[in-house]
């Protein structure tokens, strides 16, 4: 086929005047293309006055391929072949099970490949199922009622199930097309393979995780829900068993091989590691908080008179700033809520959630600073851990002890005053909000930061520094603060331990965990 790349079309077009655009530019007549697939289309929003689509194609057309491209000239197109994924073949020979820990994407991926390759894992989640998961975390958010088991951080389909279901990636691993392809498979709309800035929203998402657990199933997956990884036992040759607490107690699960892929607030089991003598080491993460916007007033930023046209915009900022700090936004959500995402009694944390539909008045994002070992007070592994659950128990004191968030209008954060209540632009945390100043809840050098970038990203987002924006603390799990050292073979120093995904330090969203699932399902299956 001939990919074409870089075909604008106007935000009324339709895929046949992409096929006349196409065929144009390859000097042909529409009908002599037989198949013409959307390959990728974002916004080009530069020109406020001319806010148009560019799109990429795959194209079929008759004859020889070759000789159409070059007859056209076209340096917009060239001879395209799509790489499929295969999963190697399986050479490990293993006496018992793998064990996979946590349903997030990683683990989720990680046991289907398995179980597609002949290999159905035992899985262990920690959390409940998704509907009840669900049922759970809604209590949490109206009544104020945390369930350490079953939250927004722990439960089937991991912390992302609970967000906007972005599946942007800065990698370009060829596991990827396998990922988009299990989705959709499972429910995920199809403009996830072609959008540029793909999204499945939080309430699609948890159908296609229920999806992806009936194929488990299917295939032989043993799947044990509220059931925490709290033993591992060794032996000369590494792994020979772990220890789990269930619904019936503590038991052991015989086991050679361990896909340990805890999500980035498996805080216990960060310990667990320790104490065994596992390798870890800090890395560095981010801190901060939400900020909301209106939605209407972004997009109308964002792409001019054309923002009725299209759907709710998003943005990405960062700067580096002179005190030698930087600040970005992180896992922006149009249209979307800021929700309570504690996993801990006594600790407050916030995230951000869109449905599918993105159709709320709000649009929030994180925005945070980055901090590192220097910042932790420690030297050892878990000292990220003491300064995140620091800063979230600040956040849990600071809104009154009754898992309400501190909150500040934009306007009062830059005057360095205590905040009395909203401006025109509504908070969407629940249970609640508590009027008050970021500097109670928030290390100094981040609120600085956070002061110093505002006017910097307001110069490139108008807007983003409205008084009345809404600062909603705090946002502490960017990331996990440790990462689990592995080898190129994916395993610990301890043979038969093969640390995963974003909680092991390997993965950063949706995609990209998915895709370390499926490359330690591959080191497991060529185990030696």
């Amino acid at each position: 086929m001939i990919r074409v790349r870089d075909i604008p079309l106007p935000l009324s077009g339709d895929m046949e005047q992409l096929k006349k655009r196409s065929a144009r530019l390859l000097n042909l007549h529409p009908e002599q293309i037989s198949e013409l697939k959307l390959a990728r289309r974002s916004i080009d929003a530069r020109n406020k006055s001319d806010v148009h689509y560019v799109c990429t194609v795959d194209v079929t057309v008759e004859g020889d391929e070759r000789r159409v491209l070059e007859r056209s000239g076209c340096r917009k197109a060239e001879l395209f072949q799509p790489k499929h994924y295969e999963f190697p073949a399986v050479t490990a020979r293993l006496d018992h099970r793998p064990v996979v820990v946590g349903m997030g994407p990683a683990g989720l991926f990680s046991a289907l490949f398995l179980a597609r390759a002949g290999m159905p894992p035992i899985v262990l989640e920690r959390g409940r199922s998704v509907e009840q998961r669900t049922a759970d975390v809604e209590r949490f958010w109206t009544a104020g009622r945390l369930d350490v088991t079953s939250n927004v951080q722990f439960g089937e389909g991991g912390a992302g199930t609970f967000s906007d279901g972005k599946l942007t990636t800065g990698t370009h691993d060829a596991r990827i097309g396998a990922v988009l392809d299990v989705l959709v498979a499972h429910g995920a709309p199809e403009d996830v393979v072609w959008s540029h800035k793909p999204h499945i929203g939080t309430d699609v998402l948890r159908q296609v995780v229920k999806s992806v657990r009936r194929e488990l199933i299917e295939l032989g997956c043993d799947i044990r829900f509220e059931s925490r990884l709290c033993g591992i036992k060794c032996g000369p040759g590494g792994v020979q068993a772990v220890t789990v607490d269930g619904p019936e107690g503590l038991y052991d699960i015989a086991c050679e091989a361990v896909v340990l892929a805890p999500g980035h607030s498996a805080r216990d089991t960060f310990e667990l590691l320790q104490s065994l003598g596992i390798p870890m080491e800090q890395k560095p993460f981010a801190i901060g908080v939400r900020i909301e916007h209106s939605q209407q007033a972004i997009s109308r930023s964002q792409y001019g008179p054309a923002w009725e046209q299209l759907p709710a915009s998003d943005y990405k900022l960062a700067c580096h700033l002179p005190n030698g700090r930087s600040a970005f936004s992180f896992c922006v959500c149009p249209g979307g809520q800021v929700v309570a995402a504690a996993s801990e009694q006594g600790g407050l944390v916030t995230n951000g959630m869109s449905l599918r539909a993105r159709d709320g008045e709000n649009i929030n994002g994180g925005f945070l600073v980055g901090v590192g070992p220097e910042d932790f007070g420690g030297t050892d592994p878990l000292a990220g851990v003491r300064f995140q659950r620091k800063w979230e128990q600040a956040a849990f004191t600071c809104g009154g002890e009754n898992w309400h968030a501190p909150a500040q209008l934009v306007g009062d954060f830059l005057e360095k005053r205590a905040s009395k209540g909203p401006g025109g632009i509504l908070p969407t945390y629940r249970p609640g909000v508590t009027w008050t100043r970021m500097e109670n809840c928030l290390p100094a050098c981040v609120t600085e930061t956070l002061r110093d970038a505002l006017g910097v990203m307001d110069r490139k987002l108008h807007g983003f520094a409205a008084a009345d924006g809404v600062l909603t603390g705090v946002e502490s799990r960017s990331s996990s603060p440790v990462r689990i050292l592995r080898d190129e073979y994916c395993q610990s120093a301890l043979r038969g331990l093969f640390p995963c995904g974003e909680g092991a330090g390997y993965a950063g969203g949706i995609v990209s965990a998915a895709v370390d699932g499926i490359r330690v399902a591959e080191a497991v299956a060529q185990a030696k």
